[in-house]
């Protein structure tokens, strides 16, 4: 019943929990990141000058800064050491555009210095990607032979919680990257104490995203859960 009519399954509301939390996470980062996006530094910084600038300072001089497309897409790889600044944050001399670059080259300090739940993510990703992509076919499968095969329902929401796994993982990593951009904007005196204050509430925004994200996870784990646990009984 739950799968042929998926609109009569009252554990449906917790996905659209779920959607509703990511969507009020969303909007609430891109309204903030806009809002300070329009306050230009006073020291003239553009995210790649308070990039380069930060990992200097911090001893850092294995790490390439480039510019790539896209909106908020900023990212490092810690595989290929590239900290990578999209098109409205590389080029722009905002407080909103440093906050996030100095975030991104707070990974590459969390890199330098082997910060471990930095590593724990990294090394998660091949689990997750593998997990993300038997979860939902196992548990299909384990669901039409239920009787004969219900050791695939158990693994296939085994594979699927590896996502909350590492959307858990994935908070301090953020958290402690944040924190560590703020302490080197001040510490080097790319921003003063009001831009800070700016700074701060971008990338608290932008954390909430991930903290989103993992009480989305929850909700669809606790789902599948439900759903299955129902049908063992």
């Amino acid at each position: 019943m739950y799968m042929m009519y998926p609109f009569l399954d009252r554990t449906y509301i917790l996905v659209i929990i779920g959607m509703l939390i990511s969507l009020v996470a969303s909007s609430y980062v891109n309204s903030t990141y806009r809002k300070y996006a329009k306050v230009k530094s006073k020291k003239g910084y553009t995210g790649t000058d308070a990039a380069n600038f930060i990992l200097r300072a911090s001893d850092i001089h294995n790490v390439g800064v480039r510019q790539i497309a896209g909106d908020l897409t900023d990212n490092y790889n810690s595989h290929t050491k590239i900290l990578s600044l999209s098109e409205t944050v590389a080029d722009s001399t905002s407080v909103a555009a440093i906050g996030v670059a100095a975030h991104e080259c707070g990974h590459a300090v969390q890199d330098a210095k082997s910060y471990w739940p930095l590593k724990l993510r990294a090394a998660l990703v091949p689990a997750v990607n593998i997990g993300a992509s038997l979860s939902i076919p196992l548990i299909l499968i384990g669901s039409i032979f239920f009787s004969s095969l219900p050791i695939l329902v158990t693994i296939g929401i085994w594979c699927f919680a590896l996502t909350f796994i590492f959307q858990v993982v994935t908070l301090p990593v953020e958290f402690n990257a944040s924190r560590q951009a703020l302490a080197i904007l001040k510490e080097e005196q790319v921003l003063d104490n009001d831009e800070l204050v700016m700074a701060r509430r971008v990338l608290i925004a932008a954390a909430l995203t991930y903290v989103a994200a993992a009480i989305t996870s929850l909700l669809q784990l606790l789902r599948l859960v439900i759903l299955f646990g129902n049908r063992r009984n």
